[in-house]
C-alpha cells in the first residue's frame, strides 16, 4: 500500500460564509484584538523567524491610499505565542510604489518565502503561503478580463467585481502535477531544469491542461520532458505554491524504462539515482536537490524513506538514515505537503 503524504491541520477558520456579508470585515477591524499582516511587492513583513502580526494600532493612519485589505480568518487554536485562539488576521498588500515606510516598527523587514520558507514555522508557512496566493491575485487583476474596466475588492478581498459590467471574479488556482519517477530497480528520477543551476535536480512537474486529469498530466508531462512512460501512478498528497497561483498535486509512478531523454527545452539532463547516490551526492555538492519546505522534497523523501542529509546537518539519531551511509541526520522532518 502506497502511504499518502502527511497533510497539516488547517491553521485558520476563513468564514467563507460569513465573510461575504455586508459590514463583515468593517466590523473584524473594528476590533483592537485583530492582527494585520504586511505585504509589499510579494514580500511579507517579518521579525524573529516568523511573520510579523502587528498590532492595528501600529498601522493607523499610516496605510496609504489603494491598500488591498483581504480577511484571511480566524486563529483555530494556539498557534502562535502572541496570537491567542480566535484571533482575526487581516492581510494588507501594500502597493509597490507605496513610499517609504518609517512607521513600520523595528526589527521587522520584508522578506519572500523562497527566503524564509525553512525557518518559519507551519502556522506561520500557512499563513504566508495564504496570503501570498491572494496578494498575487489582486496584483495581477486590478481590471476586468472581459471588458478592461478596474475592479474593486469585495466579499473581505476575496471576490473583484467589475465597476463597468458588475461581473465577479475570484481567485484563480492552475492544478499541477508533480511526479516522483521510479524505474524498475528502485532508482529515483531527477531532472535539472535550464532555468536552474546545472546541478540542482529535482521531480518533474507541469500543469494539467484543459480536459485533462491529474494522472493523464502527469503521463503526459513526464513522457514530454524526460521521454519516460509510466505505467502506474498513485497519488501521494497536494500543495498550495502561490509562485503564482499552483496548487500541486503530487504522485509517485513508475516505470519499466531506464533511458530518458530530456526535451532540450526544459529540462538540460535527467539522472536516475539509487539512494546511496543521491544521498552521496547531495552531501558532496555534486548535486542540489529540492528545499524542505516543497512537495517536490516531500516526494524524494517518501521514496528515499526518511530526511535526505545535506552538508551542515547536526546529528540526530531520531532521523533514519535508510541509505546507509552513516553520514550524521539532519534536524528536519519530511516536509510533507508543504511547498
Amino acid at each position: 500500500m502506497i502511504q499518502a503524504l502527511p497533510s497539516p491541520a488547517a491553521v485558520l477558520d476563513r468564514d467563507c460564509e460569513q465573510r461575504s456579508e455586508n459590514g463583515f470585515l468593517d466590523n473584524v477591524q473594528g476590533s483592537p484584538g485583530h492582527r494585520i499582516v504586511l505585504f509589499r511587492g510579494g514580500r511579507a513583513l517579518v521579525r524573529d523567524g516568523g511573520l510579523a502580526f502587528l498590532d492595528p494600532a501600529e498601522a493607523a493612519g499610516h496605510l496609504p491610499p489603494g491598500t488591498v485589505t483581504v480577511y484571511l480568518g480566524k486563529t483555530i487554536g494556539v498557534i502562535h505565542s502572541t496570537l491567542p485562539a480566535g484571533t482575526d488576521i487581516v492581510l494588507k498588500v501594500l502597493a509597490d510604489d507605496a513610499g517609504d515606510l518609517p512607521w513600520v516598527p523595528g526589527g521587522t523587514f520584508f522578506s519572500g518565502f523562497r527566503d524564509v520558507g525553512e525557518a518559519l514555522a507551519d502556522a506561520d508557512t500557512a499563513i504566508f503561503v495564504e496570503a501570498q496566493a491572494v496578494a498575487n491575485w489582486h496584483m495581477s487583476h486590478r481590471f476586468c478580463p472581459r471588458c478592461g474596466a478596474p475592479t474593486i475588492p469585495e466579499h473581505a478581498g476575496w471576490m473583484r467585481r467589475c465597476t463597468a459590467d458588475g461581473s465577479e471574479h475570484f481567485p484563480r488556482t492552475d492544478p499541477a502535477a508533480i511526479v516522483a519517477v521510479v524505474g524498475a530497480d528502485d532508482r529515483i528520477l531527477l531532472a535539472s531544469n535550464f532555468a536552474w543551476e546545472a546541478n540542482r535536480y529535482s521531480t518533474v512537474a507541469g500543469f494539467v491542461e484543459a480536459g485533462e486529469s491529474a494522472e493523464q498530466g502527469a503521463v503526459r508531462e513526464i513522457a514530454e520532458e524526460v521521454g519516460v512512460h509510466l505505467h502506474t501512478t498513485h497519488y501521494l498528497g497536494s500543495q498550495a505554491w502561490p509562485f503564482p497561483r499552483s496548487f500541486m498535486l503530487g504522485f509517485v509512478a513508475y516505470t519499466d524504462d531506464i533511458a530518458a531523454v530530456p526535451d532540450g527545452t526544459e529540462v538540460r539532463e535527467a539522472r536516475w539515482f539509487s539512494r546511496n547516490e543521491l544521498q552521496a551526492a547531495v552531501l558532496s555538492g555534486e548535486a542540489i536537490i529540492s528545499s524542505r519546505v516543497s512537495i517536490a522534497r516531500a516526494l524524494i523523501e517518501h521514496w528515499y524513506g526518511g530526511t535526505i542529509l545535506e552538508p551542515g546537518d547536526v546529528a540526530d539519531k531520531s532521523i533514519t538514515d535508510p541509505a546507509g551511509t552513516g553520514a550524521a541526520p539532519s534536524g528536519h522532518a519530511t516536509s510533507g505537503g508543504r511547498e
